[in-house]
């Protein structure tokens, strides 16, 4: 099967969903990884271009730890909103990389880049399927409506700061270490937050999260999901079903 992660920011989902990646690309899954952005705010020190293609390099080496495609929608930070340009290019990733599942972020985090990653991925797993919904790429549509799943939110917390419940739990304590290479492919935000924090805090932070969930269903390291359950989305978890974990 291909499963797609389409999430906001460069390193978003090596915080949120990579160790499940991971295991699904050990099982024999062919994986790709997207974002909205390239990440054109994250620097103090150089500008929008600059930054964009060193993250987008960036998530490019990362995706290749497990083999993964890489792909960009190139809408800049602080600029993803709900509307129909950012729909066919959220879309238009859909049909190029025609995934059976799609993993994004939760629908409530704490800032709306990812909120609106969230609305557009979930509009895209439906409008992508749609023969006669224009396109900009040459690509067939979707040839049906993927699963769909939400990671966990930053810190497992909502915007009211309530921690969510988790419908799932994937263990990830077998590929702990390919999160944190993965993660540290992202060098540029790394050494941002070492000369601002005096520590490796990026690192640290995700194993703290990555444990925080993995203690809430006994495990050492997890990934939590809540997956899309309305109309006409499948029911049956096939992330769980795949990795032998049901």
């Amino acid at each position: 099967m291909k499963i797609l992660a389409f999430m906001a920011h460069p390193d978003d989902s090596e915080l949120l969903c990579v160790g499940t990646l991971a295991r699904l690309r050990e099982a024999g899954h062919d994986i790709a990884m997207a974002t909205m952005t390239a990440g054109s705010c994250g620097s103090a020190t150089l500008g929008p271009k600059e930054i964009s293609d060193i993250r987008r390099g960036e998530a490019a080496n990362s995706a290749a730890v497990i083999g993964a495609d890489y792909h960009c929608a190139e809408i800049p930070d602080l600029e993803i909103v709900f509307d129909n340009p950012s729909r066919r290019k959220a879309s238009d990733i859909l049909r190029l990389t025609q995934p059976d599942i799609v993993i994004t972020h939760y629908p409530q985090d704490y800032m709306y880049d990812h909120d609106m990653t969230s609305m557009l991925v979930r509009d895209a797993t439906f409008g992508g399927t749609l023969r006669n919904y224009p396109t900009d790429v040459d690509a067939p549509p979707v040839g049906q409506i993927p699963y769909l799943y939400y990671a966990s939110p930053v810190d497992g917390v909502n915007a009211f700061g309530q921690l969510i419940e988790y419908q799932f739990v994937v263990d990830v304590t077998s590929t702990i270490e390919t999160k944190v290479e993965m993660l540290a492919c992202h060098a540029s935000q790394r050494e941002w937050l070492r000369a601002q924090h005096g520590l490796d805090e990026y690192i640290e932070y995700m194993q703290r999260e990555t444990g925080r969930m993995g203690a809430t269903a006994g495990y050492d390291y997890g990934e939590g999901y809540c997956q899309h359950l309305g109309h006409p989305y499948r029911h049956d978890n096939i992330i769980l079903e795949l990795l032998g974990d049901a």
